[in-house]
C-alpha cells in the first residue's frame, strides 16, 4: 500500500511538472509548435537550391553542413531514418551537398560515403527526383529522367494522368517541376562543382537510367510509353507549350500562399523558386521574395552546436490541438486561459472561405477544415480537422459548436467510396499512376488509409453518432476489412502497426464497439506481444517493407504511449503491459518536458521519407500517463472520448 502511494504521488508529481512546463512553452497567441525533422535530403536541397540560384549564405551553409556530417551514419551513407539503413539518394543528395559546401572528397567522412554510394550502384540508381536535381545541375543527361512534358497541363480530366488524380503533395511539386523540366535551366553552381566520381559508368554513357516500377505490365506499358514521349515530345507544337506553361504559372502563383509557402511543404517551395528564376522574375519580385522568404522560415538554427537544418513544413495545428488534448487529459481545466487560447487560436485557423483542390470531387461540400500548417487554405485535411473537432468539443462545445458542426460535416462529405478516408482528397486511388516511371517513389497518390479513417469515425463518434448510421457502418467494415491478419493495423502517419492499431482501437471504442470481439482481442494480443522487456514499445521505420515487418527497435516513448492509449481504449488498464509500459514512461529520462528520444517515429511516405516530430515525446507521454491515472481513479474501465 505504502508502495502504490508513493507511486501515485510520483505520477501526479510528474504529470503537473509536464503540465506547467507545456503552459511555459504556449506562444504568445496561444499555440505550440516544435521541430519537425525529416532525413537528410530536406538539409541538403537546401544547400543546392542555394547553389543553384547562385545566392550562398556562408555560414548558414556551414551550419547544414556540420548537420549532415553529424547524420551521417555508421554504413558511411545517409539513412531515411535514425539508425536506419543507408539510403542511396538521401547518400547521394548529401555527398553533393557537402561537396558543395566545400568538402574535400579526400576526407574521411566523404571518401567512406562515396564507397557506401559506389557499393550501391552509384547515383545512376538514384531515385527520380534524385536524378531531376542532378539533370539540373548538368550532371545527368536529361535523358536520366522520365518525361514529363509540360502539356500534361492542358490534358482534360478524363486523361489517365491529370493533376486531379494524384495527391496534394503531387500536384504542388509537380506544376513548378514542368516548367523546370520544360526548359531544361543550367544551375548557376558558382564553384562549378561534379560528382562524376559516384558514378560507375559516366553519366553520359549510362543507358538504363529507368526501369520497371514493380508491376510487370503496368511498369512495361509505362516504359513503352516514355520512349515515345521522348521523341514525340521535340515535336509538339509551340503554341500548346506557351499554352500549356502560363497555365502551370498561373497554376502555382495562385497557390503560393504567402509567408507558407506552396503547398506549405518545402519541395514545393523549392521547385516554385527555381521556376520563377528561370522564368525571368526580377530579384525584387514580391512573389519571388515571399517565396524565398518561406523557405528560410523552415530553417532550425542551433548557435550553440553550429548546425542547423531545413525542415520539410511546420505543424502547429497539429502541434497545438494534440498538446490541448494532453493538457485536459492531465487536469487542465477547459476554461483556463491556456485552452481558450489555444482554441481560439485553432478558431481562427478554421478555412472557410477557400475551396481547395478536394473540392474538385464535391463541388457543393462548404469548406470547414484545418491545414497541419500555419496557412495551406487551399489544402486541409481530414486527420487534423477531426483532431481539432474532437479537442473543441471535449473542451467546449458550446463555445465552439458552429466550428464542430462545420467541421462534421465537410469530413463526411470527404468521406470516400470504399467507407474510408484519405488525408487531403477524396477517392485518390489511381494506383496505377504509381507505376509509371515517375513514381518510382510510389508515393503519387492519397489514398484511404486505417489511420486517418479511424480518427474521422472518432470525432464523428464523440459528436454522438452510432454503429448505425450508414456513415459510420461503412467506416467499421472498412477497417475491418484493413486489418492485418496478425491483428494489427498499418500506419500511414505514423511508425506503423502500432500507430495504426491504436488510432483504430480508439475510435472502434469511441463509436461503442463491443471491445471483446475477436477481431479487437486479435489486436490487444498484437500489442502485448510486441512489448519490449524493459516494458516499453518500440517499432523499426523498416517494417514499411513486407519482408521486415515484424523488426523491433529500442523502446520509445511515443510508441509506448500509443499502445498504452490503445490498450486502454480496449479496457486492459489493469492488465500488467499497461502496468509495466506506465512504469517505463515513468523511469525514461527526460529534460525540459520532453523525453529523451532520438529515432524517428512518424512518417511522410512509407520507405521513401521518415520524420521526427519532436512534440511526439512531449505531449503523448503526459497524455498517455494522464489518462491512465484518470481511469484509475474513476470508475470506467474505458476511455470517454474518441482519442
Amino acid at each position: 500500500m505504502v508502495r502504490k502511494v508513493s507511486f501515485d504521488v510520483q505520477l501526479d508529481n510528474l504529470i503537473n511538472e509536464m503540465r506547467l512546463n507545456f503552459k511555459k512553452k504556449q506562444s504568445s497567441d496561444g499555440h505550440w509548435v516544435f521541430e519537425l525533422e525529416a532525413d537528410a535530403t530536406i538539409p541538403a536541397e537546401y544547400i543546392m537550391l542555394q547553389h543553384f540560384l547562385g545566392e550562398i549564405n556562408q555560414p548558414l551553409q556551414t551550419k547544414i553542413a556540420n548537420y549532415l556530417r553529424y547524420t551521417q551514419g555508421e554504413h558511411g551513407g545517409w539513412p531515411l531514418f535514425h539508425k536506419g539503413d543507408m539510403d542511396i539518394s538521401a547518400s547521394v543528395k548529401a555527398y553533393f551537398a557537402l561537396k558543395l559546401a566545400g568538402d574535400d572528397p579526400n576526407e574521411s567522412h566523404m571518401r567512406k560515403a562515396r564507397s557506401a554510394i559506389l557499393a550501391k550502384g552509384g547515383a545512376a540508381v538514384s531515385n527520380v527526383f534524385t536524378r531531376i536535381a542532378l539533370a539540373l545541375f548538368g550532371l545527368v543527361p536529361w535523358r536520366a529522367v522520365p518525361t514529363m512534358p509540360i502539356e500534361v497541363m492542358l490534358l482534360p480530366k478524363w486523361f489517365p494522368f491529370h493533376l486531379d488524380k494524384v495527391s496534394y503533395w503531387s500536384r504542388t511539386v509537380i506544376v513548378p517541376l514542368l516548367i523546370l523540366m520544360a526548359l531544361k535551366p543550367r544551375a548557376k553552381n558558382p564553384n562549378r562543382v561534379r560528382i562524376d566520381e559516384l558514378f560507375i559508368t559516366p553519366p553520359e554513357k549510362h543507358r538504363k537510367y529507368l526501369v520497371n516500377t514493380g508491376h510487370w505490365l503496368w511498369g512495361r506499358f509505362f516504359l513503352g510509353v516514355d520512349r515515345i514521349l521522348k521523341v514525340a515530345e521535340p515535336l509538339f507544337p509551340k503554341k500548346y507549350r506557351q499554352k500549356a506553361l502560363n497555365k502551370a504559372i498561373q497554376w502555382f502563383t495562385e497557390r503560393l500562399n504567402g509567408e507558407s509557402g506552396l503547398g506549405a511543404i518545402f519541395p514545393a517551395m523549392a521547385n516554385a523558386v527555381m521556376a520563377m528564376e528561370i522564368m525571368g522574375y526580377s530579384k525584387d519580385n514580391p512573389l519571388l521574395v515571399t517565396a524565398k522568404k518561406s523557405i528560410d522560415k523552415l530553417l532550425i538554427i542551433d548557435d550553440q552546436k553550429n548546425m542547423a537544418y531545413c525542415q520539410p513544413c511546420v505543424s502547429p495545428v497539429w502541434d497545438t490541438a494534440l498538446t490541448l488534448h494532453a493538457l485536459v487529459e492531465a487536469g487542465e481545466q477547459s476554461h483556463s486561459s491556456t485552452i481558450t487560447k489555444g482554441l481560439d487560436w485553432l478558431k481562427r485557423k478554421q478555412i472557410t472561405d477557400i475551396k481547395g483542390d478536394w473540392s474538385v470531387k464535391s463541388p457543393k461540400l462548404k469548406p470547414a477544415g484545418w491545414a497541419f500548417q500555419y496557412d495551406n487554405p487551399h489544402y486541409p485535411d481530414v486527420d487534423d480537422t477531426a483532431v481539432v473537432g474532437m479537442i473543441m468539443e471535449r473542451a467546449d462545445r458550446h463555445q465552439y459548436l458552429s466550428q464542430i458542426n462545420a467541421a462534421a460535416e465537410w469530413i463526411k462529405g470527404m468521406q470516400s467510396s470504399n467507407g474510408g478516408w484519405g488525408a487531403f482528397d477524396i477517392d485518390n486511388v489511381y494506383h496505377y499512376l504509381n507505376y509509371i516511371p515517375f513514381s518510382d517513389h510510389g508515393a503519387l497518390l492519397d489514398p484511404p488509409t486505417a489511420d486517418v479513417s479511424a480518427r474521422c469515425l472518432s470525432f464523428l463518434a464523440q459528436l454522438g453518432m452510432s454503429r448505425h448510421d450508414r456513415i459510420v457502418a461503412r467506416t467499421i467494415n472498412f477497417l475491418r476489412h484493413e486489418q492485418e491478419k496478425d491483428g494489427s493495423w498499418f500506419g500511414r502517419w505514423g511508425t506503423n502497426y502500432i500507430y495504426g492499431t491504436w488510432s483504430v482501437l480508439c475510435s472502434l471504442n469511441a463509436v461503442q464497439e463491443d471491445m471483446n470481439q475477436a477481431y479487437i482481442q486479435r489486436a490487444v494480443d498484437w500489442l502485448i506481444s510486441r512489448q519490449n522487456s524493459d516494458g516499453g514499445w518500440g517499432e523499426d521505420g523498416a517494417t514499411y517493407w513486407q519482408n521486415r515487418k515484424n523488426e523491433c527497435q529500442e523502446s520509445t516513448p511515443s510508441q509506448t504511449s500509443w499502445a498504452l492509449l490503445a490498450l486502454m481504449a480496449a479496457g486492459k488498464i489493469d492488465h500488467p503491459a499497461v502496468e509495466k509500459g506506465i512504469g517505463y514512461l515513468v523511469d525514461c529520462p527526460r529534460s525540459d518536458g520532453r523525453w529523451h528520444e532520438e529515432l524517428y517515429t512518424a512518417v511522410g511516405f512509407p520507405r521513401v521519407f521518415y520524420l521526427k516530430y519532436h512534440g511526439y515525446a512531449r505531449y503523448f507521454p503526459l497524455w498517455a500517463l494522464a489518462r491512465y491515472r484518470n481511469l484509475k481513479n474513476g470508475n470506467n474501465l474505458h476511455p470517454l472520448y474518441g482519442m
